[in-house]
């Protein structure tokens, strides 16, 4: 294993673990508008991906514009665990080199804490037709079976078992073929397409994901040889190639993030640009938040959100891409919180993602769940409290109610929203909030904190 890290970086690498020991929280006065420019980070799910799919060049691949956040670290502490050389050049660049790689078995135990780590399954079947895999953690949002993923590596000529906690594929060659997806899976889709690039044959994956993050991992995959066409549509057609090479690639800017600032934007009645942004995937959110009474100017890579006045009601079901993101289901809930009337949400996605609205109840919210449904009548304010983040977008979801409630509320558990939130309370203050990251145990820092704010 090789683990280069430049100065500075490995002091904030550092840092972070230190996270998971202490526990920090979010504490945030409410009540002030927010007001400015921010400027988004790179896609979290397109960065994991993309970083597995680095591993299956023998040649150097260079990935900018990473997001600096815990998920990001923990992949890349997975693949220099293999024997990839890892440099990580900044806090948003890494250079990977795949030629080194010395075993195809993934029992890291960090990698049981993210998602993103199943996507060495299909990167490590694909270059060397076998790979094991721990079985991935993430976020408790719900079920999230990979039986589509094992589906589509059967198809192709694999072996795949469960057993020791761990998913083992093996194959004596990988034969493109036609693979039908019983639901778009996001996470399938980018699985099956990296094990099929280097397949012998033609591949084609029907009623594929159509997410932008997909296309983003197709791209890479392209800038290193692979021959794909159709991603962002639902057929991918892929002809294999024996090897990829290395490359250069700057990932797409993150369309969640993009959207939490500006669901915070219209929450708090304020005035942001989001830049560094593609106007395009935030469609079905900018739809909405003209529908709720907010104003928004689109431009070629920003996007402008004004609200005056309190908003209205609507109604959201949550779909795959272009549909309404599932992971910005919760930031809209607290938005839709303290808007005027009755609005409902159906989560059409996950069955488990309305855990966080016992949380938004300490702060005076007003909502119902009945199965996979959302009533939410609006009220017209709420007053801080301390709640605890269940996952990541819930989270978010809590610091924009604490933005918009009168008084003090502290957000536990923020490791959550650090795994896909670079820098966020930093974010939130350069918008004029105020809100800081302090140890839940140091009781001079909240002091300290309440006194600064008054």
């Amino acid at each position: 294993m090789v683990l280069i890290c430049a100065p500075g970086v490995v002091a904030e690498q550092t840092a972070r673990v230190r996270l998971e020991i202490v526990m920090d929280q979010y504490i945030i006065k409410g009540g002030k508008a927010l007001a400015g420019e921010i400027s988004v980070s790179g896609a979290k799910n397109a960065a994991l991906g993309i970083l597995a799919a680095a591993v299956m060049a023998d040649e150097t691949v260079t990935v900018e514009n990473l997001p600096d956040i815990r998920d990001i670290d923990i992949l890349l502490q997975v693949i220099a665990s293999v024997g990839a050389v890892v440099e990580r050049v900044d806090k948003h660049c890494v250079r990977i080199n795949g030629g080194t790689i010395n075993t195809i078995i993934v029992a890291n135990d960090n990698s049981r804490k993210i998602r993103g780590s199943y996507y060495l399954l299909g990167a490590l079947l694909g270059k060397y037709k076998s790979a094991h895999v721990l079985l991935p953690g993430g976020c408790d949002i719900g079920s999230r079976p990979i039986d589509q993923h094992i589906k589509g590596f059967e198809v192709l000529g694999a072996t795949v078992r469960i057993q020791h906690g761990m998913i083992e594929a093996e194959a004596v060659d990988l034969v493109g073929n036609h693979i039908y997806l019983d639901m778009a899976s996001v996470g399938a889709t980018i699985n099956i397409m990296m094990a099929a690039v280097m397949a012998e044959g033609q591949t084609i994956i029907e009623n594929s994901a159509k997410e932008p993050h997909v296309v983003d991992v197709a791209n890479f995959l392209n800038s290193m040889g692979a021959n794909i066409k159709g991603a962002g549509t639902d057929v991918i057609r892929i002809v294999g190639v024996p090897k990829l090479h290395g490359s250069t690639y700057s990932i797409i800017p993150d369309q969640i993030e993009a959207g939490t600032f500006m669901i915070a934007a219209a929450a708090t009645k304020g005035d942001v640009t989001v830049r560094n942004v593609i106007p395009r995937h935030m469609e079905a959110l900018t739809a909405k938040l003209v529908e709720l009474g907010a104003e928004v100017e689109e431009y070629d890579d920003a996007i402008r959100v004004v609200a005056t006045k309190r908003l209205g009601s609507t109604q959201i079901k949550t779909l795959p891409y272009p549909g309404f993101p599932t992971d910005m289901q919760p930031q809209i809930t607290a938005l839709l919180a303290v808007c005027s009337g009755t609005s409902i949400i159906t989560e059409g996605i996950y069955e488990n993602r309305f855990k966080y609205v016992d949380e938004l109840a300490r702060m005076g919210t007003n909502i119902k769940v009945e199965g996979n449904n959302a009533i939410v009548n609006g009220v017209a304010e709420l007053t801080g409290a301390s709640v605890v983040a269940p996952d990541l977008r819930a989270g978010a979801a809590l610091v924009i109610a604490g933005l918009v409630a009168e008084g003090y509320t502290t957000v536990e558990q923020i490791r959550y929203v650090e795994r896909g939130y670079e820098c966020f309370e930093k974010k939130m203050r350069d918008l004029g909030a105020d809100m800081e990251k302090v140890d839940s145990e140091d009781m001079k820092a909240v002091q300290k904190f309440k006194l600064k704010v008054g």
